[in-house]
């Protein structure tokens, strides 16, 4: 057996294995992503039961199997209770978490994903700012980490910097008032709008989540991102289809 490691990281999805196991998905800040298996997690009086759940965080100590890690201990820092409680947040929770899932490898550097997604989960947790722009925030913030940002501070075309009131998600960003006639696809914005854009893309994460949107402005993002996602992304996620029901 390979000396066991300590890495911390949140769970991102389980499966049961067998009667009573679990595998899980951790995204880690050391190792980026990896699947471990939890032995007797599903039995009645396992340590581990509560610990190898969706939105669990803390400190993993793991040691290396033959093919995989196997779960030796947990000591969790966080459950975002307030997420469990609340079928609504559980969701957007859910949902965050599977585009974590999808955007992130096992064993690269997925530091910007793991923190975007916690600083995501808190946000949300607090109920301060609109679900919504949560999840435009973080849709958005995923891309850009994971170097598909679209183009906001100059012409996708020409590279003006000034008249940019037009988006094009099949072009890449935002369009110059000149260069719009040539782009049949068009999203047209408001001030505000683009400087949440240009905000959301160049921020660090820590400090995205510090502005709110008037709604017409909100509007306006959400249907950017949208159409940015069905680009750039262009995956039906199963917690969003939930999701969609319930909003």
């Amino acid at each position: 057996m390979k000396q066991a490691v300590t890495v911390t990281g949140m769970v991102l999805k389980v499966a049961p294995i067998g009667e009573y196991d679990r595998r899980v998905v951790i995204l880690t800040k050391e190792i980026g992503k990896i699947s471990a298996f939890a032995k007797g997690a599903r039995k009645p009086n396992s340590s581990l039961i509560g610990v190898t759940s969706p939105f669990s965080f803390g400190q993993f100590t793991l040691y290396e199997g033959r093919s995989s890690y196997n779960v030796q201990n947990v000591s969790i820092t966080n459950y975002f209770g307030e997420l469990r409680e609340d079928i609504e947040k559980a969701y957007y929770g859910m949902y965050f978490m599977e585009l974590a899932d999808y955007y992130t490898r096992e064993h690269n550097d997925e530091l910007l994903s793991l923190k975007l997604l916690y600083q995501t989960l808190r946000a949300l947790g607090q109920g301060n700012i609109d679900y919504s722009l949560i999840r435009a925030i973080y849709e958005m913030k995923m891309i850009s980490i994971n170097g598909e940002a679209p183009q906001v501070f100059h012409c996708v075309r020409c590279g003006r910097k000034e008249g940019l009131m037009r988006f094009s998600a099949n072009s890449g960003g935002n369009v110059c008032e000149e260069c719009a006639s040539q782009i049949t696809e068009l999203q047209t914005m408001q001030a505000a709008t683009l400087y949440a854009l240009q905000y959301i893309v160049q921020s660090p994460i820590e400090k995205i989540y510090t502005f709110a949107l008037m709604e017409d402005n909100l509007k306006e993002l959400k249907e950017i991102v949208r159409r940015y996602m069905q680009v750039y992304v262009g995956k039906d996620f199963k917690s969003l289809e939930i999701l969609k029901t319930l909003v």
